[in-house]
């Protein structure tokens, strides 16, 4: 069983997780690091060369292997509209990593390697939060809530929550 991070961009949950992981012992692995990897080049660029719908078939194959083979997991912020990644999530661990939005677009900022917030990055979260809540409220075994917490912080609850001793 995987402990599988999800939650908007900018809810830390690729800093979190790699903390984490290593208080438990565990790897981590995130998986949009793991794609850009396999396929040589940014996440933006896959986007822009070969389109969402591209990314997406990668996300989810991607996504399906690593958690059978990963103890902690950083899933991208849509993984979860995919219909398998959300059936292959029951019997994972998936700890939601809430975020308002304005403590988001704080945190990305201007980041131009996020491809679905470029624009209007606080207008684009708002718009992905109001599709995404609902999905993340659905597959979450737990909420945690990150605004005003540091990444070590959060991690240390979980880690606590699971036995980890300081």
């Amino acid at each position: 069983m995987s402990i599988v991070l999800i939650g908007a961009p900018g809810a830390g949950k690729s800093t979190v997780g790699k903390r984490l992981a290593k208080r438990l012992g565990k790897s981590f692995v995130d998986v949009d690091h793991r794609i850009e990897q396999v396929v040589g080049k940014p996440i933006a660029e896959i986007f822009a060369d070969e389109g969402e719908a591209h990314f997406r078939a990668l996300e989810q194959e991607a996504t399906l292997e690593l958690l059978e083979s990963h103890d902690v997991l950083a899933l991208g912020g849509g993984a979860v509209m995919n219909e398998a990644i959300r059936e292959a999530l029951e019997g994972h661990e998936v700890i939601w990593l809430k975020v308002s939005v304005g403590q988001a677009s704080r945190r990305v900022g201007l980041n131009t390697v996020r491809p679905l917030l470029l624009g209007n990055v606080r207008g684009r979260l708002i718009e992905l939060l109001r599709e995404r809540t609902p999905v993340y409220e659905a597959v979450a075994s737990q909420v945690v809530e990150t605004d005003g917490r540091g990444s070590s912080e959060v991690a240390d609850q979980l880690a606590r929550e699971r036995g980890w001793e300081q």
